[in-house]
């Protein structure tokens, strides 16, 4: 199956018009929007429903039967209060959105999760706790910060990546399986945020931010792929955007430069995939 990967647009137009011209010149068999696809929540609140709406519209009358399955998750940066626009459009058969759902896909299962382990950001929406109600140093709380929709106190103090993921998909035969994650894992080529010691009141910072919960998921479970965003300077910093975990090969499509960060790769070849800057 040919794909595209692309993460962390932010509501970039330069970046989405390249994004949706090499859809319309080579399209694959499905792209893969691994969160913070939105402006900043401060900013354009009719995105989804103006922009994107429009031009995946435009795309698929051009591609007719070429049109991509598109599968789709929010990140950090994006309100949850999207949620409902992003179903809309799901509606209208535009894509597929995925977070804490499977979906299938030639031959291959499909599953998505947004949420990252506390951060230095107030929005809260898709933070939770890793693998216990540990915060690292200089970041905030689920706890704490705001969100856009209600919950109860009991699931911000108690909920945990971990225990969503092991409620996934139990017993299930995940090799053959593709995994659409905003946070990457932890200690690995994709959560580099500095090669430099940073200190807060005399205390050093972790360099590596990624989640631990997702990283034994993917030691225990091996999926064939996962793909992953979040850490803008990552590849900067580790000079590398992808690493494997036992069996499992790990993408990261997130850039902290202007241009559209594409991964393209093909699931029986995935040494082979490769990362362009458009």
């Amino acid at each position: 199956m040919r794909c595209y990967f692309v993460s962390d647009l932010h509501g970039s137009e330069y970046r989405y018009s390249r994004l949706f011209d090499i859809l319309h010149k080579s399209p694959p068999e499905a792209l893969f929007i691994g969160g913070d696809l939105l402006p900043n929540y401060t900013r354009d609140k009719f995105f989804l429903t103006e922009f994107l709406r429009t031009n995946l519209k435009k795309l698929k009358i051009l591609l007719g039967e070429l049109y991509p399955d598109i599968f789709v998750i929010l990140g950090n940066d994006d309100l949850k209060s999207e949620e409902e626009n992003l179903l809309y459009l799901e509606k209208e058969n535009l894509l597929k959105y995925i977070n804490e759902k499977k979906s299938t896909c030639g031959g291959h299962d499909i599953f998505g999760y947004s949420y990252v382990p506390p951060s230095p950001f107030r929005l809260k929406d898709w933070e939770k706790y890793d693998v216990s109600r540990y915060t690292d140093i200089g970041c905030i709380s689920p706890e704490e910060g705001f969100r856009s929709y209600e919950i109860h106190p009991l699931k911000m103090k108690f909920d945990t990546i971990k225990k969503d993921l092991d409620e996934m998909c139990p017993g299930e035969d995940l090799s053959n399986s593709i995994f659409l994650f905003h946070s990457p894992p932890y200690n690995t080529n994709l959560d580099v945020v500095s090669n430099k010691i940073r200190l807060v009141e005399h205390v050093p910072l972790d360099s590596n931010v990624g989640s631990i919960a997702i990283k034994n998921f993917i030691i225990d479970r091996q999926p064939l792929l996962t793909l992953h965003g979040h850490i803008h300077e990552s590849t900067r910093n580790s000079t590398k955007w992808h690493d494997i975990i036992g069996n499992t090969y790990c993408f990261n499509a997130a850039n902290d430069t202007p241009e559209l960060s594409l991964i393209t790769f093909d699931t029986k070849q995935l040494s082979k995939a490769k990362r362009l800057l458009l």
